[in-house]
């Protein structure tokens, strides 16, 4: 997933995910309506003159909303990456336009999850990582096996914690960045 390339020294991936597939369920579905309509039309419209260009006009409508409806929401999917290293919490997101938020694993306060019933069914669910700056929380959506990596990211936040507030360090540890 690409993130290697901005690690600091002494710096690894600790765990690596993206959202999970239950995302891509709306798309999925919207792939089957849209093809069901499509064989509809050509098995429904009537022949005539004027089925070419009703076939036509169907097609480049399926077209679109092929790309909409499922060919964005993939790319959507593909490019949300979240990423723990041993030193921070890093997010990426966009198709065209990338965003990204770090958030080095000393700032972080809280890790709070939550499952709602579809994402009980599915196994997933939302981390929500509150950290210690004026900017709102960071939402993890579709988490695959949120409680196990709620636990994995506690176990890395208290491991991160050296027992100092706000950044301190001790004496003789070399600054975080």
């Amino acid at each position: 997933m690409a993130i290697s390339r901005t690690l600091g020294p002494d710096e690894h991936v600790v765990l690596e995910m993206r959202t999970h597939a239950k995302a891509l369920f709306g798309a999925m579905a919207a792939l089957v309506v849209v093809l069901a309509a499509v064989v509809a039309a050509v098995v429904l419209l009537p022949e005539n003159d004027a089925r070419g260009w009703l076939l036509l006009v169907i097609g480049v409508l399926a077209a679109v909303a092929i790309v909409v409806w499922v060919f964005v929401p993939f790319l959507r999917w593909r490019t949300t990456t979240y990423t723990f290293t041993n030193r921070r919490l890093v997010t990426r997101t966009g198709i065209l336009t990338r965003t990204g938020r770090d958030i080095p694993l000393f700032r972080i306060n809280d890790l709070t999850y939550e499952k709602h019933l579809s994402d009980r069914l599915f196994g997933c669910g939302t981390i929500i990582v509150s950290d210690a700056t004026e900017k709102a929380g960071v939402k993890l959506h579709d988490v695959p096996n949120v409680e196990q990596v709620q636990r994995q990211l506690s176990a890395l936040i208290f491991q991160a914690d050296d027992g100092t507030d706000d950044g301190e360090r001790p004496p003789g540890e070399p600054r975080r960045r």
